[in-house]
């Protein structure tokens, strides 16, 4: 098991999805990436809207005044004295992630990997991938520069570049690289 990072949510042409150009015409996706918190495989999951929204309003510190589902699962969790421990990708099975809440005593409850990262980040919960779903579907994304941050240089910066380099690198994916949907 992995400890994995939400580097941040992407809108990716459906050319790029389907692993070509088709022409124009073209709509664009939500992708949320996520990276090993210790290593260099990522996870790119293809997610909804309404998710890649809350997970961006999450990692933006942003909310709205009346709560959002992930918000709202958040809150319930606690008024019923339960404390969420973790979320956990548990596989790809036919190109989609399948995901785990993972509670105190063991409890674990089954849902969608977007939704799971949204209520891990407003929780402030780790986000664990298995072994098995990051040989399935991790990529090694190889790091040009030094994996230290510059001198003078800051985490924001840092964190920018790192959304650079994914750009890139969705740039040449093709459809056999990644697992689809979340």
């Amino acid at each position: 098991m992995s400890e994995m990072r939400v580097v941040g949510v992407l809108a990716v042409d459906d050319a790029t999805q389907q692993g070509g150009s088709s022409g124009g015409g073209e709509s664009r996706h939500p992708v949320v990436l996520l990276q090993e918190t210790d290593g260099k495989r990522c996870l790119q999951i293809w997610i909804g809207l309404a998710e890649a929204e809350a997970i961006a309003l999450e990692q933006q510190g942003r909310l709205p005044e009346r709560p959002l589902t992930h918000v709202l699962i958040s809150d319930v969790v606690s008024a019923l004295g339960r404390r969420l421990e973790r979320i956990e990708i548990t596989e790809v099975r036919g190109g989609t992630f399948y995901a785990d809440l993972v509670f105190d005593g063991g409890l674990r409850v089954s849902a969608r990997p977007s939704d799971s990262i949204a209520i891990a980040l407003h929780a402030d919960v780790p986000i664990h991938a298995t072994e098995g779903v990051l040989d399935d579907a991790g990529v090694v994304v190889e790091d040009d520069e030094s994996e230290e941050t510059p001198a003078g240089g800051s985490a924001a910066s840092s964190d920018d570049d790192e959304v650079d380099r994914f750009r890139a690198f969705l740039d040449n994916i093709s459809p056999e690289d990644f697992g689809r949907s979340g």
